[in-house]
């Protein structure tokens, strides 16, 4: 039985200029038979405009650890979910196969955890004519396995978040915050 009971992780991957593919995963790894589970089993209907589904790499390649994601944005048109099913999906499946290959994630407990991922796919992606798929799908894969890595490490820790509590500040502060 795997000792992973509830672990979180997340990660920003900024897009290229000009492009709106900023990646922001933000994960959930533990136990089939924990809190994490029953998350999981909770998140197999449903929810109008946050479509649920299991992480596949292809048709019939669904990855292991069991992974669902879901969209932090309400989904409105068909071009956003054929991004979310298509490119998003793909890149995150991949690096959740990168990361039990390279011991990110334990492969003697795959079929002992799940995962479940929130994903950011800013809305303007699916109406830009110019947008740049490689790109799309290099931050998502370089964001979940980070996301992945910082879940399985603790990342990060209590001491690095009070280390660095006045020298850091969330972006969107700047200039309205004085430290």
């Amino acid at each position: 039985m795997s000792d992973i009971w509830f672990r979180t992780g997340e990660a920003t991957v900024l897009a290229a200029d000009g492009q709106f593919t900023d990646a922001m995963p933000e994960v959930l790894i533990g136990s089939v038979r924990g809190p994490a589970g029953h998350a999981f089993a909770s998140m197999m209907g449903q929810a109008a405009g946050h479509t649920r589904m299991f992480v596949v790499r292809d048709l019939n390649q669904m990855v292991r650890p069991a992974t669902m994601m879901t969209t932090k944005v309400t989904i409105e048109t068909m071009e956003y979910v054929d991004l979310l099913g298509g490119v998003v999906q793909g890149a995150i499946g991949d690096a959740i196969i990168d990361a039990l290959s390279e011991g990110l994630l334990p492969k003697e407990a795959a079929d002992e955890i799940c995962m479940i991922v929130m994903v950011w796919l800013d809305p303007r992606c699916a109406a830009d004519p110019n947008l740049d798929r490689a790109d799309l799908y290099r931050t998502n894969y370089e964001a979940m396995k980070l996301a992945i890595d910082r879940a399985m490490k603790g990342e990060p820790t209590v001491e690095q978040l009070i280390a660095n509590r006045k020298t850091i500040k969330h972006y969107a502060l700047d200039g309205v915050v004085e430290y």
